[in-house]
Formats: C-alpha cells, structure tokens, sequence
C-alpha cells in the first residue's frame, strides 16, 4: 500500500497460520496475546528455544502465565485458554542459531526475534541478527511456504545521519556476507591474542596482586575470569568500532541493517512478498492489554530511572533533540495491520512506526515530565530520606565528558586515600560510599557512550506511509487496535502511565544497605552444621606479633627487652612484605622467631601471664556467637594458621581447635612447622574434607573471618560473616552481599580463671 493509496485496509487475518519468532520477548508476548485476544480464527506457531526435558506445552503453558496474558485469560477462562493450547497454538522447538524445519502451510511470518542489546560482542550479534534472518529464510525455503514475511527491523537502522529518513531501502553498498564471515571469525582472533604470553603475563599480575592472600589457585582463576573479560570487551570494541567505520551508531544497529538486506535479497525480490517494519523506542503500553504493561526495562528505562535515583547530575544531550518513543501496543497494532495487507511481490514495504514525526518528544520536553514525576513522587535515599533530581543544562558532550573524568580521578584519589589506612567501622563506611560512588560514575559512563546517538540524533522518520495504513483501517479498528501516534499525550502517557509502570517495582529495591550489620535471625537447631571461626581479628583482638610479645614479655629479664623490641621494628618491613603477599609466607617467617626457645618456657609462659592477656582480648560478641552455635547444636571449629600451644586459653570455648605445631629437637622449638600453616586454599581444602569425613552441611553452615585470606574458605559455606573485615574482604563482602559484622575490640574480653 502505498501513501496516497484510498483503499480500505483489511483489519483481520482470518484463519491464517502465522509463524512468530521472538514470542517470548517483550515484542513477541504482545504480538501473540493481540493474535490469541482479537484474531480468533488464526492459527500460531512459535519458535521456543528448547531447555531440558520440559515438555513443549508445559513451556507454552508457563509462558501463558505471564501478566500480559492475564486480562485474555480472565475474560476468556481456563476451559478456552485450554483449547486454545490444543488447537490453536503449535511450537517448533528450535533457535535462531539452530534453526529448525518449518511447515509447508504458513500465511504469515512475523519475525520479531533479535538480540536486546546495544552493544553485544560482534560475534553475538552477527550470529542472532545476521544469522537468525539466514536461518529463517533458508527454512522458508526449504518449506514450500509462500508467506508473507514481516520482518521487524529498528527505525535507527539507517545509521548515522541528520535529517529526514524516508520509509524506504537503506541506501548503502556494504558487502553484509563479508562482513558477517569476518565477524563470525573475530572470536578466534581475539581468543589467540588473549593467550600470547604478555596479555597472559599481565593478567597474572593483576590477579596476583589482587587475590595473592587467597592462594594460587585463586590467581589462576582470577587471571582466567580476566582473559574472558578482556575477550568479551574486545568484541564489544571490535562492535562498536566497526559500525562505527561503516557509518552506523552501534553493532545493533549495523547488523539489523544487514538482516534487512539479507531478507530483502533472500525473500523479498526472490518472488515473495516482505514487509519490514521499523518501531522507534518501544515502551511501555498505551492501552492493550493494560496500560503500563512491559515485560523488563526497556531502552529509554535505565535512563530514566538512574536519572530519578540522581546519578545522572547532567548529560550530554541536545535539548531540542527528538526522543523517539512508541508504545509496544502501537507496534503491535501496526505489525499486524501490516502482516494483514501484504505487498505486491517483489515490491517490499517499509513502514516507520515512530513519534518524532507526528508528535515529536524533545529531550528538554522529556526531562521536565522526569523532573515533574520524581519530585512528586521522589526514589528513596538511605540517609536523606528521598532523593533531590537534578536539573540538566545541557552543556554539550565536551564539558560533560571533562566533568565526569573529573569525578572519576577525584573518587579515585579518594578510594585510594582511604585503602592507605588500617580498616574500622568508620573506613569501611567510608569506602562503600566511595565504590557506590564508582559505580554511579561508571553507569553514567556507560550510559553516555550508549545513549549518545540517541540522544543527540537530529533524525526524523517519515512516517507517512504508515499513517496512511492507519488510516485505511475500518473505524471500529482504527478505535481498538489503532496506531495514530498524534493521540498520545506525552504528559500524560509518561507521567501516569510508564514512570509509575517502570518505578513500581525498583521502590522496594531502591534503597540496598551495604557494610551494615543485618539482624541476626536465630539460629536452628542442627547437628550437621559447622560454625568455622579463624582467631587473629576475629575472635581475639590481636595477630601473632602481639602473642610473641606477650610470650616474651612473660620470661625476659627488663635489660633484654630492648633489644628484643628492636629486633622485631628491624624486621617488620620483611614481616609486612611477607603478608601483603602471602598469609602463610608471613606465618612461616614470624614464628622462625620462636627458634631456641625451650618448650617448657612457652608452655609457661602461655599458661600464665600470657592467658590472662590472651582471654582479655577475646571479644565479648564473639564469644557471644559461639555459645549461641553450641546452643543450637553446632560444631564450633577454631581454625588458625600458628600453633596450638598459643590458643590453649580458648580451648574450652569451642568444640575443637584445629592449629598448626612447631618442630622441636631435645625440647628446643626450630621455629619451623611440622607442617605448612592452615591458611586460605589449605583451610578450603582442609574444610571440604572434614564436611565429608564428619557428614556436615557446608551449605547451612557458619563461617567468621576478617582477613582477604579467608575468602576462599568463607565462600564455601552457606552463612558466611566478615568480621571487622580488611579493605579487601570488605569489598567483596559488599559484592557478595555477606553480613559485615563490626565485633567491638579492646581489653574486656572474658575473665580469666
């Protein structure tokens, strides 16, 4: 049909047999509710991506379940919704990337399917876009079908460019096969560089300095997930860069382009009728099936909503920019129109589903029905009570740019300053606003490198062609499954409609305490559970040089002790070297000053003054925790990495005490061990064989450590708690949402006897 055509369109597919792709996607949901609600005579078979062993109508019927099936399935009840599973809808188990045989009846196909993301790997993105369209139109092929095929494209599809863009073929002379042979082949290049020993070396490096305390093994791994990262960036770059070279905005955009030239070439002038639809930014529903509906965040949402959480303090946007947005029923409302009035052959149609012709969305329009709405209704922050937006100036893409490096190096110096020193309640509060800082600096980053041609674009899409479709339509279907964007009131759409829609459920979340202790619920009662505490930070308030004092301070003679002191500041900066690298290498070291002290004078020593000292420092909420472990049946296990003759005073207050001996000749300690220290991957791999030698839970059991060393070890367990943790394991525990529990220290701990 062409712009001026009179004609009246036909509303109604009749008894049509439509294939859709992309059904279990936001688009395809819509479209295939809209089919089963208003086109009861149609018969529909959905490609379903196969998983397990579930039967293909237990799939369908989970997918049914969804809200945007609700108000169909309440109106028509469960005996019809039952019928339609048997007689109307059929699935065809199968994949873009693995596509299967198709029937030789099809009328109609609407192939919705396609990646959701802007920037995907290229690889990715070929594969599903590119690959997907060859897969489809092969199997139609093959077939025997003759449908009409409407392909749903993107209406950014024509690139980079300024002014009007008409509903038409792409003008462009790139070899799209060239291109996706190179792309399909960009992962084994990218996978060779990432194995060449000096990309390999410098992943060691890293990962060693970060996660050295935790043990080898957690190196390699950390090395290994950093190779896979890098891979994965260097195909987003290889993306972005060449669509970029080739005159489109982004890797999404590129290869929709070429899936439009594969199915015009494939189908479209092969003596078959094609239509290829290009929706705008789709959001939530207008009206059908309710107002608000959507099915996740959307391209414009994560915006919209990092906006009202604030930050967003500005960004590079032009004001009188068009945001192009349409709701997802008016792009399924066109689709089926279109899918209904096909195409003379060989002539495709094109169609514009947008706004910004008809009823354009300025950006500056945008942001004040932003502002408006999260004033009024304003996100929650978790120490001013709501969150203040604020107003965008717009100062162009270079001052935002130098604004937000800006930030980035100021938060740095921060993050930085704050690691330099020994880690309390009150820093560790203070780096988590630090690294929540960062990731609102790196969410605004990402936002202006994936936003930025949509929100500077200078380009309108001619949209005449399908007002002229909306037109033709009968009345009575222009008034329920119309698409005449010049009806929609953005105030009111925005304001009452898809904010409230896109913010219902991110309220609940949108304040998420890091670094706090939560409420200890109380603890069941089990005897198959273990509750694992380390010593040094955890439950004692001291480390393994503040022992060696005490023990030496119990028997030295006042003339010596100086020396002794001295001794030790001489060789701390080793000793620090040490357990900046490796736990256990600074364990090792230390202990070697215990060498030539007789057994007997320890022993003394620690069953006198040392005790009293030692039970002092035991902290009173740790001792606390562990009676409420033996209360409810639990093994308390005390694991340290020295010897056990240092840990006797605290014997008694657990089940068993798992430390390490020293080597002695003729009652003479070596200051070697009898054998490597119990430390980070030792314990983990310590603690797997004790589960299963004494039948324990680990995923319900407990687990209390302060140091990055012990990570390892605590993730294996169920409940694990970062007791006055250290920078790194705070950070992680953060990461990981572990309780972060703040054990008051000092001098009062339990009595001594």
């Amino acid at each position: 049909m062409s712009a001026n055509d009179p004609t009246v369109a036909s509303g109604d597919l009749g008894t049509s047999h439509v294939f859709l792709t992309g059904g279990t996607g936001f688009v395809g949901q819509a479209i295939l509710e809209r089919l089963l609600a208003s086109h009861p005579g149609t018969t529909i078979s959905l490609l379903v991506r196969t998983k397990g062993s579930t039967p293909a109508e237990d799939r369908l019927r989970t997918l049914l379940r969804k809200p945007v099936f609700r108000i169909w399935r309440e109106r028509v009840g469960d005996e019809e919704v039952e019928r339609a599973v048997r007689e109307r809808l059929r699935v065809i188990p199968g994949s873009l990337s693995a596509f299967p045989a198709l029937p030789n009846d099809i009328d109609v196909v609407i192939h919705s399917a396609s990646t959701v993301s802007f920037d995907p790997p290229i690889d990715q993105a070929f594969d599903t876009n590119v690959g997907g369209a060859l897969g489809l139109y092969g199997a139609l092929a093959d077939s025997g079908s003759n449908p009409h095929v409407v392909h749903v494209s993107t209406a950014y599809v024509g690139g980079i460019r300024k002014g009007v863009v008409p509903e038409a073929r792409l003008v462009h002379d790139v070899d799209w096969r060239a291109e996706y042979a190179a792309a399909q082949g960009a992962r084994d290049r990218v996978q060779m560089a990432s194995r060449q020993p000096e990309e390999l070396r410098r992943f060691i490096n890293v990962a060693r300095a970060k996660h050295g305390k935790e043990g080898p093994q957690a190196v390699a791994k950390a090395a290994e997930a950093a190779r896979i990262e890098w891979v994965q960036a260097r195909l987003v770059d290889y993306g972005r860069m060449r669509a970029e070279s080739l005159g489109w905005t982004d890797v999404y955009t590129l290869t929709k382009a070429f899936a439009e030239r594969a199915a015009e070439q494939l189908w479209g002038e092969s003596g078959h009728r094609l239509s290829l639809v290009r929706p705008a930014i789709i959001e939530s529903a207008l009206n059908h099936p309710f107002p608000g509906w959507i099915d996740g965040f959307k391209v414009a949402d994560p915006l919209i909503l990092a906006y009202g959480r604030g930050i967003l303090p500005e960004f590079p946007g032009l004001p009188d920019s068009v945001l192009d947005v349409i709701p997802v029923d008016y792009v399924v409302n066109a689709i089926l129109a279109i899918a209904a009035n096909p195409p003379a052959v060989n002539e495709p149609n094109y169609y514009h589903v947008s706004s910004g012709a008809s009823n354009p969305l300025p950006i500056h329009r945008m942001l004040q029905n932003m502002k408006d709405f999260f004033t009024t209704n304003p996100m929650p922050h978790e120490s001013t009570g709501h969150v203040r937006v604020p107003t965008w100036k717009f100062p162009g893409g270079i001052k935002a740019e130098r604004a937000l490096r800006g930030a980035e190096r100021l938060n740095d110096g921060k993050e930085m300053f704050l690691q330099s020193f020994p880690s309390t309640e009150r820093s560790r509060a203070k780096l988590t606003e630090v690294q929540r800082r960062r990731s609102d600096l790196e969410t605004l980053r990402n936002f202006t490198e994936l936003y930025r041609a949509y929100v500077q674009t200078e380009i309108i899409f001619d949209d005449r062609r399908t007002k002229a479709l909306h037109h033709a339509l009968p009345p009575e279907v222009q008034a329920d499954a119309g698409f005449d964007v010049t009806a929609i009131n953005w105030e009111d759409y925005l304001g009452t409609v898809h904010f409230p829609a896109i913010t219902t459920l991110t309220r609940a979340f949108a304040v998420r305490p890091q670094g706090r202790e939560r409420t200890i619920k109380a603890l069941p009662a089990r005897s198959d559970v273990l509750a694992v505490f380390d010593l040094e930070g955890t439950v004692v308030d001291s480390n393994i040089v503040e022992q060696y004092l005490w023990v030496r301070s119990a028997g030295f003679r006042k003339a010596a002790w100086p020396g002794e002191v001295a001794s030790l500041l001489a060789g701390l900066p080793a000793y620090l070297s040490a357990e900046r690298r490796d736990r256990g290498e600074f364990i090792r070291v230390f202990l070697r000053r215990y060498s030539g002290m007789p057994v007997t004078r320890l022993e003394s020593a620690v069953s006198g003054a040392y005790r009293d000292i030692l039970l002092k420092h035991t902290m009173p909420e740790a001792i606390a925790r562990i009676k409420e472990h033996r209360d409810a049946g639990h093994r308390t296990v005390l694991v340290t990495g020295s010897i056990g003759t240092l840990v006797q005073p605290l014997a008694d207050l657990f089940d068993e005490v798992i430390a390490g001996s020293m080597h002695e000749r003729n009652g003479i300690l070596t200051g070697f061990l009898d054998q490597p220290p119990l430390v980070d991957e030792a314990r983990a791999a310590w603690l797997r064989q004790y589960a299963e030698t004494h039948g324990m839970d680990l995923s319900q059991s407990y687990g209390y450590g302060d140091s990055h060393a012990d990570l390892v070890w605590l993730e294996l367990l169920g409940n694990p708690s970062a007791v006055n943790p250290d920078t790194n394991l705070s950070r992680e525990a953060q990461r990981r949402r572990w309780r972060i529990i703040n054990w008051k220290k000092g001098p009062h701990g339990i009595p001594s006897r």
